[in-house]
This record gives structure tokens, C-alpha cells and sequence, in this order.
């Protein structure tokens, strides 16, 4: 059997969602993930996190689905093999990329094949494009924070009339507040950019192997 269809997606992406999961519960336990969030007083953070938590969702089904694809890939390749390419679109589900290649590949001509390929891998890399969006849009998040928290941090600066120890005590305090949502607000932007990141790394990796993989086959087994 090929290995695409060994090959477990979504066993792969539980393991790395649980990787994460248990990175953040450490951090939790330390009390690092409790000190960033309660620093931030503009709650970034909180909205970084919670669209991380909803990118990570989508992520996870879609590796579900794009190991569907693989599956009935492998099923495709199967009757390809033992029954000859025009007899197996029954071999797989209608409503998948891979049976919607294989009836549209049935009724083409040899000619339009590459463009049905083509089209193939543009739907795979389509479903991953809202993903890699949200990835820029955390670290984009993470850098607005950063410019927040140098606004709060600059805003007492105002303040002083006169030099007065304790004033400057108060000053200094509020200053390091401002600084702590900037650093912190960065630091939960490029965590979670870098993590989606590498996230959807695994699924367009997948969907390239899938769809070269689909591509030699096809040529293969010409109608």
C-alpha cells in the first residue's frame, strides 16, 4: 500500500496540537502565561490567544479533511490500478476534490489533464490560504500591541511638572506597565504566528505531496 494511505493526517495534527497544549500548561503552571495576561492591560493578549484557539480549530479540521483526500486517493489509486481509469470515479466519494478530478478527468480530453491538476492543487492551497492569513494577522496584532503599550508607557511623561520623588515613583510605575503590555503583547503575537505557522507547514506539505503524487499517477494511467 502507498504510503499516503498509511499515513495518518490527523493523528499527526492531535499530536502536535497536543504538544502545543501541553507547552501552554506549562507556561500555565509556571505562572508565566497567568503574569503575561494579567499585565496586559489593553487585552491583546486575550484576543491573540482566543484567535489562536479558533485558528487551531480550523486547522484540525482541516487536516481531517485533507486526510479524507488522501484516503480516497488511495482508493482512487487502487481501482486505477485493478480496474483501469475509466472504470474507478465510483471508487470514490462525489463530494471530494479527488472524486471531483477523477469524473471531470473521466469526461476530459487527454489534453486538459494538466489543467485539472492544476486546478487540483490551486483547491488545496486555497483552503489553507484563510490559515495563513490569520498567522500574519496575530503577529500583526502582537506589533500593535507593542505600539500601545509605548503610548501608555510615554503618557505619564506628560505629567511631569516637577521633580518630585514620589511622583517619579508613581511615573515609573505606570511606565513599567506600559512597557509590560508591549513586551508581552509581542511575545503572545510571535508565539502564536510562529506556531500557526508551522501548523499549516504540515498541511501544505501534505497537499504538495498529494497533489505531485496524483499528478505522476494520472499520467500513469492516461485514459
Amino acid at each position: 500500500m502507498h504510503p499516503l494511505a498509511d499515513a495518518n493526517l490527523t493523528a499527526r495534527a492531535l499530536i502536535i496540537l497536543g504538544l502545543v497544549l501541553f507547552g501552554f500548561y506549562v507556561a500555565a503552571d509556571r505562572g508565566a502565561l497567568t503574569l503575561a495576561l494579567t499585565s496586559d492591560k489593553s487585552y491583546i493578549s486575550y484576543l491573540i490567544l482566543a484567535i489562536y484557539a479558533l485558528a487551531s480549530g480550523h486547522w484540525l479540521v482541516l487536516a481531517h479533511a485533507l486526510n479524507r483526500e488522501r484516503r480516497e486517493f488511495a482508493a482512487l489509486e487502487r481501482h486505477w490500478g485493478d480496474a483501469g481509469a475509466g472504470e474507478a470515479t465510483e471508487a470514490v466519494a462525489d463530494g471530494s476534490l479527488i472524486g471531483r478530478f477523477a469524473a471531470n478527468r473521466k469526461n476530459a480530453g487527454i489534453g486538459d489533464s494538466a489543467a485539472l491538476l492544476t486546478a487540483f492543487a490551486d483547491d488545496l492551497a486555497n483552503r489553507h490560504a484563510l490559515g495563513h492569513f490569520v498567522s500574519d494577522a496575530l503577529l500583526k496584532l502582537g506589533l500593535l500591541g507593542t505600539v500601545v503599550g509605548f503610548i501608555l508607557m510615554l503618557m505619564p511623561i506628560g505629567e511631569i511638572k516637577e521633580f518630585d520623588p514620589s511622583l517619579m515613583q508613581r511615573l515609573l510605575m505606570e511606565m513599567s506597565g506600559g512597557m509590560a503590555v508591549a513586551l508581552y503583547t509581542t511575545l503572545a503575537g510571535l508565539v502564536t504566528s510562529t506556531l500557526l505557522k508551522l501548523q499549516y507547514h504540515v498541511l501544505d506539505a501534505s497537499a504538495a505531496e498529494l497533489a505531485t503524487r496524483l499528478s505522476v499517477v494520472a499520467a500513469d494511467h492516461a485514459p
